[in-house]
């Protein structure tokens, strides 16, 4: 995977927030807060659980637009309702990133998340592909800010050299 050539400073647009299901998703979810942050793009990772401390999960979402988030990105493994619980409590993007846990390497968390009711939308990157969902968040940022705009077609000019 090829990186800007440089990092960008932080530039003070909307925040991102990284939930993950358990610390055990840590790994998978780092390419992420690592893509923001060479963007200049201020991230926030938490841990909570559609199952374990839904009640917290509902809250955050709810307080996530007041909180300054523009967007969230979710990764959880197995059953994987973290996007969907936090897609139910908030009208910010959610971005969903299955994770390969447990014996089906991945597919029954992509089924969980990709599969949301009409109305209430989860976008869904490819298992383990947590990258991929910081890019989608920053364009989804660059759709109202110009200089993430910028830098995001300067990093995809880059990709085809």
């Amino acid at each position: 995977m090829k990186t800007p050539s440089h990092a960008f400073p932080s530039i003070g647009v909307m925040r991102v927030a990284i939930l993950m299901g358990s610390e055990k998703d840590a790994g998978a979810m780092a390419p992420a807060e690592r893509v923001l942050r060479e963007f200049g793009v201020d991230c926030d990772v938490h841990v909570m659980s559609a199952h374990r401390t839904p009640a917290k999960v509902a809250e955050f979402a709810a307080s996530a637009r007041a909180d300054g988030y523009g967007v969230i990105i979710c990764g959880a493994g197995k059953a994987a309702h973290l996007a969907g619980a936090v897609a139910a409590n908030t009208t910010l993007p959610v971005i969903g990133v299955p994770i390969a846990a447990g014996g089906l390497g991945g597919l029954d968390a992509l089924l969980s998340t990709v599969q949301m009711p009409t109305g209430v939308p989860v976008a869904t990157v490819a298992v383990d592909s947590a990258a991929n969902a910081a890019y989608l968040a920053l364009a989804i940022v660059g759709a109202s800010d110009a200089s993430i705009a910028k830098r995001l077609d300067a990093y995809r000019a880059d990709l085809a050299t």
